[in-house]
């Protein structure tokens, strides 16, 4: 048994000391918040396996800055003189190639299969506290160029066993009989799943401070004792703690708190938006979507939530509400009966994605300290693969072979 101090509560964290303390492990999770905000609380909820192709990718630049200068776009990026923004985006630039998509895709693969059958599992030895429904996703489209490339991805897809069913508007209709869809088609991936992911990371919480891990939450890492080659201490302004193992899972906040350790961690965090709409008389059936204007929906019980965007504006910039506005319009073109009003500005919610430049997460042991294990960057796919993560993490713990390759997510790998 080892004392496993994590820092971060977001779902990666939360993960992590979930498979660590279940091998026996004493854990402290220190928490800058109180595991009821973030972006593994308002995020779209997504387990998706169907997520093959790294955010670093062809034409992504090109799109990107075709939107950068439209701050109500898919994608915008602040315009600032900041040096860590610029080699970010370098190194994204560099990294968005066909060599680079192929080379990254298996592992990311691995991982997000791995992560999806742990889920199911937790949900099985939980229960299912957070409305986890596993019946697949859709990606929907309008317009014929994108039918093109999402049927191209499909056909990616299956390369790696992944089902996928390819339909027609009428097709699509009938999966969703209570409210109206207008689209040219859309591409059905019955693996994926989605849950509610604030009731999924409170369910590990209550079962986690019930099994005795020690949660040490609203709780600011000021800095770090070390001793030799190994971090001893975390500095907090409530405190010290010993740590014989440290694992950082800060989320976006990751290179801000490696920076204490003289360690320099290539991410920005990218915000996105939801709003989350109660008690729908008629809702969705299938979560989706919708490609031309990348917006995500999901149907949570009687809920709907609709998400989306990326905007790269640093960690505490200011919501802006035309970017919620342009997802509400977006949903509203797909499906034109939703009876849903755009709501009050205190109820649009935001959170910040860590966004590695090549799109795949950092997992594993940092060379600089014999006890420190990092994990973050894991951008629009926290949820997805948490699980997966916070399995491996355990893996290289206890030493033992992992279950996935680590080479792909070698955190020293810019």
């Amino acid at each position: 048994m080892k004392k496993v101090t994590i820092i971060g509560g977001g779902v990666i964290g939360l993960c992590c000391a979930y498979y660590l303390h279940k091998s026996g492990h004493k854990v402290r999770v220190i928490e800058r918040g109180d595991i009821r905000t973030g972006t593994s609380f308002g995020n779209a909820g997504y387990v998706s396996p169907s997520h093959i192709i790294p955010l670093a990718s062809p034409g992504i630049v090109a799109k990107g800055l075709k939107w950068m200068l439209s701050s109500s776009s898919p994608f915008y990026i602040k315009p600032r003189l900041n040096l860590d923004l610029i080699k970010w985006c370098l190194t994204f630039w560099a990294n968005s190639t066909a060599r680079t998509v192929e080379k990254n895709t298996p592992p990311l693969v691995d991982l997000l299969l791995l992560s999806r059958e742990l889920t199911s599992d937790i949900k099985n030895e939980l229960g299912n506290h957070f409305r986890m429904e596993e019946k697949g996703c859709f990606m929907m489209y309008k317009n014929p160029e994108t039918e093109k490339h999402e049927i191209e991805l499909a056909k990616e897809a299956a390369k790696f066993n992944i089902e996928t069913r390819v339909m027609s508007r009428s097709e699509v209709q009938a999966l969703e009989p209570e409210v109206e869809v207008d689209v040219r088609g859309g591409v059905l991936y019955p693996i994926d799943a989605h849950l509610h992911p604030g009731d999924f990371m409170h369910t590990l919480y209550e079962n986690m401070k019930k099994e005795g891990v020690e949660f040490q939450l609203n709780t600011t890492v000021k800095g770090f004792e070390k001793e030799g080659n190994k971090v001893s201490k975390v500095l907090t302004d409530k405190g010290s703690f010993d740590c014989e193992e440290l694992v950082i899972a800060g989320g976006s906040w990751l290179p801000v708190i490696t920076k204490s350790l003289g360690i320099h961690m290539l991410l920005q965090a990218g915000k996105g938006y939801s709003m989350t709409f109660e008690n729908m008389k008629k809702n969705l059936h299938y979560p989706a979507i919708l490609v031309d204007h990348r917006v995500a929906m999901t149907p949570m019980g009687a809920d709907l939530r609709m998400g989306g965007t990326m905007e790269i504006s640093g960690l505490n910039s200011p919501t802006l509400t035309k970017r919620a506005q342009a997802i509400y319009k977006a949903a509203k073109l797909y499906y034109p009966g939703l009876d849903v009003d755009f709501p009050r500005v205190e109820k649009i919610w935001s959170g910040l994605r860590p966004l590695s430049p090549d799109g795949l997460p950092y997992i594993g042991r940092h060379s600089k300290y014999q006890n420190l294990i990092i994990a973050g960057g894991h951008a629009m796919l926290g949820l997805s693969l948490a699980a997966g993560t916070g399995k491996l993490v355990e893996e290289i713990v206890d030493a033992g072979k992992t279950s996935v390759a680590l080479d792909a997510f070698n955190v020293e790998r810019f």
